[in-house]
């Protein structure tokens, strides 16, 4: 009869355990010095070794001439132990047996001496799934068992069982183990087995397998059931629903490049031909972050800018969870790449060229005469090449010619993040739903400056941004993404300089995250109904950064005489 690779390559002795190396170092040490406790709770994701290595603590315990912390496999002891008939070793299913009798039943059983071994054990896998009842019927016996009696707690969910049965546990972490470990003994067993396969293969079902060793084998087990001869890439895209390498190149390159429909093509190509979107969503992740590691780590070349490939990765790894809950994968994809184009390359990341292309357009319309009225274009700068369209022929606003905006960033305020709490705290002090109001119908004056060749990243950036409380003085808006409010507040000052020579209204913003104003306003409510009111504090004034002193004369001095002589 065939069986499984997991079940046929189980570790049989903790010297066969991969990737575990401190619990098995620590319970071997337990054996040799005699010093094992009375009852142990293992928990760590599926397939990592908690059962496995539960059985081999039990013989290992039993066993009457282990070495180094291993049962010797010769002993009598050790031949009971290894038998499927051993009833010494009680395995027990806490999914299938989880009720109060099931406990009551050990219970009564344990005071029995052992029949064959010195210690009587009991596993009970999956121990997160016993009913409140049955912890109960459970505590008393783990807090005094009897001398024979050693228990071993398996679970995948440590966060569900009692505290009390968790304190009078000796705990054990299993941790997902590497690719690397994985990689390599699959490379055992495929030798073993005599498989072939290419190397490519195998280090992507060690990714896929997300530390789980069984998961590994599992899909081994599939492929060779797959396949009829070598085992490919081919094989393994096509067992696993997931795209080959090229493809996510391609993808990838779409995105960044803002190309919209190739992207949905892409996606309704992918659900058409059976593949999984979710792994796929995970699978452009992984690539993406490869490119980014293999680019600082190898100096490899990317087709695209980095730092968009940056803020994509961050994107989509904010999302995994949320595609894997949602309801429907491909609208999740969909709409989601669809704003992250619109916000990151369509909006932020647009270039100079996208809004030369505006003017040329426009410009193309004014010989076709499409409009009217005579077209005026004034000259912003006599070495610049870019030009603004008059207001009274396109019914846009202009600013003031006088309006100074420099491309530079504010100078460094030290204090930042102190003068942004003291602006959030005056703004609910005084919120007002009015002002909230009229400040939302000011954000709808701004859409007229997003060409804008001079502060149209700022408006835009605005734009992108949601107003969430205002007073007379104050006012706060909140960003999706940190990265956009770490950019924002780089330039703080000119929004605030921006937003008043459109708008007319001066306020004092603060700029923060989505997540931050649930926050600010979860203890907003909170200290409204306990009867907390905010009170006004006095803004503090702007620590900047000092400025190094370029001059190399003056350096060279300081440098020299130290900060004893006086520089005039």
């Amino acid at each position: 009869m065939y069986h499984a690779l997991y079940r046929k390559y189980r570790p049989k002795d903790f010297n066969s355990v991969v990737g575990q190396n401190s619990v098995i170092k620590t319970l071997k040490n337990s054996i040799i010095h005699c010093s094992f406790s009375h009852a142990y709770m293992f928990f760590g994701p599926r397939g990592t070794g908690k059962t496995s290595v539960s059985k081999i603590f039990a013989r290992s315990i039993n066993c009457s001439n282990s070495k180094d912390g291993c049962a010797c496999g010769v002993c009598e002891c050790c031949k009971s132990s290894f038998s499927k008939n051993c009833i010494d070793i009680i395995e027990i299913d806490a999914a299938s047996n989880n009720g109060v009798d099931e406990i009551r039943e050990l219970k009564n059983k344990i005071s029995l001496v052992p029949s064959e071994l010195k210690y009587k054990v009991y596993i009970i896998d999956e121990v997160h799934m016993l009913s409140i009842g049955a912890f109960n019927a459970l505590l008393k016996t783990l807090e005094e068992p009897p001398e024979h009696a050693i228990f071993i707690l398996a679970t995948t969910d440590p966060q569900k069982v009692p505290e009390t049965i968790v304190s009078r546990c000796q705990c054990f972490s299993f941790k997902r183990l590497s690719p690397d470990v994985i990689r390599n003994r699959l490379d055992y067993v495929c030798k073993k087995e005599s498989i072939e396969i290419e190397p490519e293969v195998l280090n992507s079902i060690s990714l896929l397998s997300d530390g789980g060793l069984r998961d590994a084998l599992g899909l081994l087990d599939m492929l060779l059931s797959y396949s009829s001869g070598k085992i490919t890439m081919d094989d393994f895209t096509e067992v696993n629903g997931i795209i080959s390498s090229e493809q996510l190149n391609e993808f990838i390159k779409n995105v960044l490049d803002g190309n919209i429909v190739n992207v949905l093509n892409n996606i309704r190509y992918f659900e058409n031909s059976g593949k999984n979107l979710i792994q796929i969503f995970v699978q452009i992740l992984n690539h993406a972050r490869n490119l980014i590691v293999d680019y600082y780590l190898n100096e490899k070349k990317v087709d695209f800018s980095i730092n968009l490939l940056q803020e994509f990765a961050n994107n989509l790894n904010e999302k995994v969870f949320e595609i894997r809950k949602s309801s429907n994968a491909k609208i999740f994809m969909e709409m989601f790449l669809l704003k992250f184009i619109n916000d990151y390359i369509l909006s932020s990341y647009s270039d100079k060229m996208s809004q030369k292309k505006t003017v040329e357009i426009v410009q193309n319309e004014e010989e076709k005469s499409v409009l009217k009225k005579e077209k005026k274009v004034d000259k912003i700068d006599e070495n610049s090449e870019k030009k603004l369209v008059d207001k009274e022929e396109y019914d846009l606003p202009v600013l003031k010619k006088d309006t100074n905006f420099s491309d530079d960033s504010d100078p460094i305020v030290l204090n930042l993040p102190e003068i942004i709490r003291v602006r959030v705290n005056n703004t609910l002090a005084l919120a007002n739903k009015k002002l909230l109001t009229d400040e939302i119908n000011n954000f709808e004056k701004l859409k007229d400056f997003t060409f804008d060749q001079e502060i149209g990243y700022i408006v835009c950036s605005l734009l992108d941004s949601t107003v969430r409380a205002v007073s007379e003085e104050n006012m706060i808006i909140s960003f999706e993404y940190d990265s956009n409010v770490k950019q924002n507040l780089l330039i703080l000052d000119k929004i605030i300089d921006v937003y008043f020579k459109i708008t007319n209204s001066h306020k004092n913003i603060a700029i923060i995250s989505d997540s931050e104003w649930n926050n600010y306003k979860n203890e907003y409510i909170s200290n409204l109904k306990n009867g907390i009111k905010y009170k006004i504090v006095e803004e503090p004034q702007q620590i900047l950064e000092e400025t190094k002193n370029n001059d190399i004369i003056t350096n060279n001095a300081i440098e020299l005489f130290g900060d004893i002589v006086e520089i005039e």
